[in-house]
């Protein structure tokens, strides 16, 4: 890669200055400090002043595992330097961390398709508004879309020649994956991907068993092995295995209402439900006017659905004897429409997680279809809709004229891996397709691959 750049070298300036003015545009126009922000900044403060991975209560620190400490270590390491809650610093470094990414995009492309079509994919990447977006907010996703990237790289440069491949950059690859776990649990995903894509060249391929059982036991080990003192701390502190961040990102004893997410399941499939009903439960009142009209399948279930919502709105909190109730509804939903529960509303559900504009933390109405929004705010919300849009037609492209591109069964096996646990959630939300993008980028790149020559 350093000899593409110094061969392009105006290119990459002109490129990475771009990159960098994008960014520079959401970081003074539109910084997201949300409340999961706070969440992380709260732990990363107690870790460093009090020594206690926890959160802070009226009755002092509480300690938790609600998220998992790598972004928090993140934080700390920035407000050790520039000051407690330095937001300011953390979306700048981020930003950084960010153009870095796209340079890992590009050497990806560069080892599956050409040298031409790195340049595309750094072009598409450094000037994609998603990743600028998400520079630009102190949550996770720049870091885990960093770690996703370095890791398939490093994988690609050792599949390349894998019998030759030195152990050490394969526990590069493990660790890489090792910091996309601390950073979010589904950074998993990643390794049983380069597991399974490793197995099926066991089988398919005349590749040395030794080298494959090689790679599948470094990675697995240094993938999972610095998990070790998080699952102790876990459970000399809670008393029980807990490897990773809960689903629900609930406390030890704090009680998870899993009646009323099987009831959301069986209706929910856009991220405007999930910010108007799921993220209102408990604490705000359900505004049954928001739901969809498959949330009932009769009049009668539209009564007694109602009628649970109106006994929540009274206490804004849901108690096992309410769980239990909207537990009824979505079996009694679940029974009369198994299809729509198990197939139609997960890939409904994962659909709109890639295909939506992606506005969720810019001021853009979350009902942008409706169009009754600021015109500005609309425009940014369509813009942005065809920008996705474009991406995925390029990459689908892409990947037609690149089907036979080396290794493209990993990079396919992580996107279908991830996509089908995200049909498992019953909160779609867009960002969790980000992770994707490195994948993305590099299909469409594809498309600028020179005739008849690949590396």
């Amino acid at each position: 890669m350093r000899d593409l750049v110094r061969r392009n070298l105006r290119f990459f300036l002109y490129s990475t200055l771009a990159a960098l003015a994008l960014r520079f545009l959401f970081l003074f126009r539109f910084p997201a400090i949300t409340s999961d922000s706070f969440v992380y900044g709260d732990i990363a403060k107690n870790w460093l002043q009090h020594g206690i991975y926890g959160i802070s209560s009226p009755d002092g620190i509480t300690p938790t595992y609600v998220r998992l400490p790598g972004y928090p270590a993140f934080l700390a390491g920035i407000f050790a330097v520039f000051g407690l809650e330095h937001y300011r610093a953390v979306l700048f470094i981020q930003l950084l961390v960010d153009v870095g990414g796209c340079l890992l995009v590009a050497d990806l492309a560069r080892r599956l398709v050409s040298e031409r079509a790195a340049k595309a994919a750094y072009l598409l990447a450094g000037l994609c508004p998603f990743f600028a977006n998400y520079a630009a907010a102190a949550l996770s996703e720049t870091l885990e879309i960093f770690f996703t990237a370095l890791a398939l790289d490093i994988a690609v440069a050792n599949l390349q020649s894998l019998d030759a491949a030195k152990p050490r950059r394969w526990i590069a690859c493990g660790l890489a994956i090792a910091a996309s776990i601390y950073l979010r649990p589904d950074g998993g995903i990643l390794l049983a991907s380069l597991l399974a894509y490793l197995a099926w060249l066991a089988v398919k391929s005349r590749i040395s068993m030794r080298a494959v059982l090689t790679a599948a036991t470094l990675l697995a080990i240094f993938s999972l092995a610095p998990l070790i003192p998080w699952t102790l701390r876990n459970y000399r502190i809670f008393h029980h295995f807990a490897p990773l961040a809960p689903r629900y990102a609930n406390e030890d004893n704090e009680y998870v209402a899993l009646g009323f997410n099987r009831w959301v399941r069986t209706w929910i499939a856009d991220y405007a439900s999930t910010e108007e009903i799921y993220w209102s439960v408990p604490g705000d009142n359900i505004d049954t006017a928001k739901l969809p009209s498959r949330a009932f399948d009769s009049l009668e279930q539209r009564e007694q659905t109602q009628e649970v919502i109106a006994d929540y709105n009274e206490v804004q909190k849901i108690d096992p004897q309410l769980d239990q109730r909207f537990n009824d509804l979505a079996l009694a939903r679940i029974h009369g429409h198994a299809f729509r529960y198990y197939v139609e509303l997960p890939f409904l559900r994962v659909a709109d997680m890639w295909l939506r504009p992606r506005t969720e933390i810019l001021p853009s109405d979350t009902r942008w279809w409706e169009f009754n929004d600021d015109p500005l705010w609309s425009t940014l919300a369509v813009v942005l809709g065809v920008v996705s849009l474009a991406y995925i037609a390029l990459a689908l492209l892409g990947l037609v004229r690149g089907k036979f591109l080396p290794h493209l069964g990993l990079l396919l096996t992580f996107v279908i891996l991830r996509s089908a646990f995200l049909a498992t959630l019953e909160n779609p939300e867009p960002r969790y397709t980000l992770e994707c993008y490195p994948v993305v980028f590099v299909l469409a790149a594809a498309c600028w691959r020179e005739t008849g020559k690949s590396n």
